[in-house]
């Protein structure tokens, strides 16, 4: 995820939601239990982002949690890539030198799975590729670990929440045991994140962004998590969101990201976050006293 402006929600998906009742206030971070620490695009500062490389990087470090980017092929097929360009992570320039810009959905699967994925991060990594969203989930399974899947601008690829529920579904993460403990959706659409709750609604989802503290019983109607840039936090905010219960009955969560120093990782688990998100678990997990579950 990059740390860029969230376009607002419409006036029309807010209307209809802002008189929710919120619950009581929830004492949020009350030092007994440290932050989750989520793998950001896998372990991405020590293996080449969003690859099976950084999901075992993760788990070597004892990394229980992993974030990730879906985006879709041009013949349909759910990809794990973070840009909607394949250039700075692939070598597709060398091999389709004619093919400018380099979108993903201009592309086919089999096209894609030719390309290296390692080697823009270092030589030991030459010939990881672009997994499939079905190779991902498979590697994190192995590895019994839990996944934070960001749906990638969803404008660009109608339909994308169906199928990549449909996919999740085929790999047997939409049973109970994943659904209650392993799995929550984000993206930074509100309409992204709506659909996808409409569609499966046992689903955990989060909204990528920092909606103002008036607008948060909106959220809270499709949104278990509000996830903003840590940037943007402050104590005062992250208890303003824990006091607003969501759609499955309990106080909505903060994961914040991305954070890679051990300071600011202690200063916003002082915040109360629920999870951080970072490039360097082990960093943020050792200054945080260890990952939460």
């Amino acid at each position: 995820m990059h740390a860029r402006a969230v376009a607002a929600t419409t006036t029309a998906l807010l209307g209809a939601c802002l008189l929710a009742p919120s619950s009581p206030a929830h004492a949020a971070g009350d030092g007994t239990r440290p932050p989750t620490v989520i793998a950001h695009r896998g372990a991405s500062a020590y293996a080449p982002e969003n690859t099976l490389a950084a999901v075992d990087k993760a788990a070597e470090l004892g990394i229980r949690w992993v974030e990730n980017d879906v985006q879709r092929t041009k013949d349909g097929e759910l990809v794990v890539l973070h840009d909607d360009s394949l250039r700075r992570t692939t070598d597709v320039e060398e091999v389709f030198p004619d093919r400018a810009p380099w979108k993903v959905k201009d592309f086919t699967a089999a096209e894609i799975a030719r390309l290296d994925a390692g080697s823009w991060f270092g030589p030991a990594w030459a010939g990881a590729r672009v997994p499939t969203l079905e190779q991902y989930v498979r590697r994190v399974e192995r590895h019994h670990q839990k996944l934070l899947l960001e749906i990638k601008n969803p404008a660009l690829y109608p339909g994308i929440e169906r199928q990549t529920l449909k996919v999740l579904a085929n790999e047997g993460w939409l049973d109970r045991r994943h659904v209650a403990h392993r799995l929550v959706v984000q993206s930074f659409s509100a309409d992204s994140v709506r659909t996808v709750h409409e569609l499966k609604p046992a689903v955990k989802t989060g909204f990528l962004g920092t909606p103002p503290v008036a607008e948060l019983p909106a959220y809270a109607a499709f949104s278990d998590q509000i996830n903003p840039s840590h940037g943007s936090l402050s104590t005062g905010y992250v208890s303003a969101v824990r006091a607003v219960t969501g759609p499955h009955g309990k106080p909505l969560e903060v994961f914040t990201w991305t954070v890679d120093d051990a300071e600011r990782a202690r200063q916003v688990a002082g915040y109360g976050v629920d999870g951080i998100i970072t490039n360097k678990p082990d960093v943020v997990r050792g200054a945080v006293r260890g990952a939460g579950e």
